[in-house]
């Protein structure tokens, strides 16, 4: 039943993330809302919303630890999955300046998550701060990207334009499903997800960083596979810095703001120095405009590979494994 309720709560919020992002868009197009803004707003937090509403749940219900587990292992898994899958079916080009300055802000944002967890508790004001912090990148990025006119805009719009609702009423009736179906699947996934991490006898902070994230992530690896076979390295790249920005700025902080959340100390010591590390790898590349190939998307999945077995094995390894798999 638990694996039924992960299962259910993952697809929710999978149909149900794509339904508020469609309806939100075509609504803001009767309004004839600047498709840049769209694009910065709209577009940016309703495909962050699936795990914004996990991480909200899971805090409500004590659990911090799928909460943080969550979002550190998005942004590890987006750095050597999403990016490492589609590498090895077309390299992953880019433009070197602006990879390397996102790259940078990424960065920069673990690094103020980093140090705000390693105080213990992520308090309101905590939350606040990098809420803000991302805030003020998007600011920045919409006013570089205005001076540049809209052609990424049509561009990043062009996928959901192509199946949009028709009528405002058909638009509000997929915001409104949207919503009430995220909660729905955010509440099913914590719920499915405690409960396996109860009967196999290991932490919520493991199943957070593993099987949530992993769940959570797919959007962003379908993505991707489809910029690469599109040969569009850049959108792929695009849409992890992007992805990876939100959840360690605007995802822990609206929900810390919401109810602060208790850093555990197994994430601290392990699981955060594995993000900035990955961080940092993407720097080194985007300086040196090396472009992830199949060698080195190779090289990113064996990885994650590595790192999801470390979760369990670095543990009670086997038994741990075997009580899963019961």
């Amino acid at each position: 039943m638990m694996y039924l309720q992960v299962a259910a709560g993952l697809v929710i919020l999978l149909v149900c993330g794509e339904l508020l992002v469609r309806g939100a868009v075509a609504l803001a197009e009767r309004f004839n809302i600047s498709k840049l803004i769209i694009g910065f707003t709209i577009v940016a937090f309703g495909t962050s919303a699936p795990e914004l509403v996990v991480c909200v749940q899971a805090a409500l219900e004590g659990s911090a630890g799928i909460a943080i587990g969550n979002v550190v292992g998005s942004n590890i898994a987006n750095i050597l999955l999403v990016l490492g899958a589609p590498a090895l079916i077309y390299p992953l080009t880019f433009d070197q300046k602006s990879a390397f300055r996102d790259s940078l802000i990424v960065a920069g944002g673990a690094f103020l998550f980093t140090a705000m967890a390693w105080m213990g508790v992520i308090a309101f004001w905590q939350g606040f701060v990098l809420t803000a912090t991302l805030a003020l990148v998007i600011y920045a990025a919409y006013r570089r990207a205005k001076s540049e006119g809209e052609d990424a805009a049509d561009e990043a719009l062009e996928e959901y334009e192509e199946n949009m609702p028709k009528t405002a009423w058909v638009s509000s009736l997929f915001v409104l499903v949207g919503l009430l179906g995220l909660t729905l699947g955010a509440r099913l996934l914590v719920h499915g997800a405690v409960e396996i991490a109860t009967a196999a006898g290991v932490s919520e902070e493991i199943i957070g960083l593993t099987l949530v994230a992993l769940g959570t992530s797919l959007p962003e690896l379908a993505t991707s596979l489809i910029a690469a076979f599109r040969r569009h390295g850049d959108v792929a790249i695009g849409n992890v810095l992007g992805s990876n920005l939100f959840n360690i700025t605007g995802i822990i902080g609206v929900t810390a703001m919401i109810q602060p959340l208790e850093s555990p100390s197994q994430i601290l010591h392990f699981d955060v120095m594995i993000m900035l590390a990955a961080s940092i790898l993407l720097i080194v590349l985007f300086y040196f405009k090396r472009p992830i190939g199949r060698s080195l998307g190779a090289f990113f999945l064996l990885g994650y590979l590595a790192y999801i077995a470390s979760q369990f094995f670095g543990m009670s390894g086997v038994q741990s494994m075997a009580a899963l798999a019961q």
